[in-house]
């Protein structure tokens, strides 16, 4: 699930990161995770085991949702049908999965009454958790009869692997040379970056954890340090930048305080106790706690405790291709691609 970046140049925040130096970084872990303390090593074992596991489940589901997924099909049936499959596999939803048509380049997640059916660029960006700890991968699907979007498709690919490809090479490269790198492969195939999303780091329970990878040349010098990331290449044929449009249906809670409503009251609880601090979707709320659940999500909403993610539209209504892998960089500097 990717992550927009607001301010600075053009409306792009230059995000300077942390230098990759402190080898006695734990990764924390937020609340709702386990609370017990272990030593760094036990720790950064435990944290491994658990990103990899996620990872193999992450990677199955998308072998699956490539075999599943056909053209009409109801995105509602392919949202249930592959977040069921994460669990049949041992793990748990990240996040709802995101299923983005042409120029929505990310966050759609369809609701109950949802009639939209799988047409042109598909983007299906999923995400896994073993016990709070994330694999974030995506893909992008044409299915159009002409294949009409496949070298865009191509080149969103290209970028993730060439910049997987420089990290593994030099776990010490800076953002500005992967940012570089994605930039310059998505362009020499006729096509520009999205320059306003970008990949970033993950925590334990939180899919966006304050480092940001960019898609673009960014002249940032720093590296990435001990942890867990995602790169998410977005390449368009159009100008490059997205805008905040409709609700996605995808909410997450950033205020614990009590709501008026008994159905609220009865969302928070469950949310709460089932993803913490993780995105969830009004489908799901919809399907456990019926009709009331939209008129209790907008009290939320209203009142603070929720926040709604607005999807992600390219600012000229092109297309968008999506790629995207999740890797750890371990405390001595190796690179291990944990959802490939």
């Amino acid at each position: 699930m990717t992550e927009k970046s607001y301010g600075g140049n053009n409306g792009v925040r230059e995000h300077h990161g942390k230098i990759a130096k402190d080898k006695s970084k734990r990764i924390s872990v937020l609340k709702g995770a386990r609370k017990e303390k272990i030593s760094d090593n036990e720790d950064e074992e435990f944290s491994l085991r658990d990103y990899k596991k996620a990872g193999e489940i992450a990677a199955k589901t998308v072998e699956y949702a490539k075999d599943l997924i056909k053209p009409g099909m109801l995105l509602l049936e392919i949202a249930r049908k592959v977040e069921n499959e994460i669990i049949k596999f041992g793990g748990n939803v990240a996040f709802p999965v995101n299923l983005s048509i042409d120029d929505i380049a990310a966050h759609y997640h369809p609701t109950v009454e949802d009639e939209t059916k799988a047409s042109g660029l598909l983007k299906v960006d999923l995400g896994v958790h073993v016990n709070g700890f994330i694999a974030d991968t995506s893909f992008s699907i044409d299915l159009t009869e002409d294949k009409k979007y496949k070298k865009l498709i191509e080149s969103s690919q290209e970028a993730l692997d060439s910049a997987l490809k420089i990290l593994e090479k030099n776990p010490e490269c800076t953002l500005n040379e992967i940012g570089k790198t994605i930039q310059e492969t998505i362009e020499k195939k006729g096509f520009s970056p999205i320059v306003n999303l970008s990949g970033h780091s993950l925590d334990a329970y939180t899919i966006h954890a304050g480092i940001t990878i960019p898609n673009y040349s960014n002249h940032n010098n720093n590296s990435l340090e001990f942890g867990a990331y995602a790169i998410e290449p977005f390449a368009t044929t159009g100008e490059g930048k997205v805008v905040d449009g409709p609700s996605s249906n995808i909410f997450a809670i950033e205020n614990f305080k009590n709501p008026r409503g008994p159905t609220a009251r009865k969302i928070l609880e469950y949310v709460s106790e089932k993803y913490k601090t993780l995105p969830f979707s009004l489908r799901e709320m919809q399907e456990k706690f019926g009709p009331m659940a939209r008129l209790a999500m907008r009290e939320l909403e209203q009142s603070g405790i929720v926040h709604n993610f607005p999807q992600l539209v390219e600012i000229s209504h092109k297309p968008v291709s999506q790629a995207e892998h999740s890797f750890v960089k371990t405390p001595d500097g190796n690179i291990i691609v944990t959802t490939r």
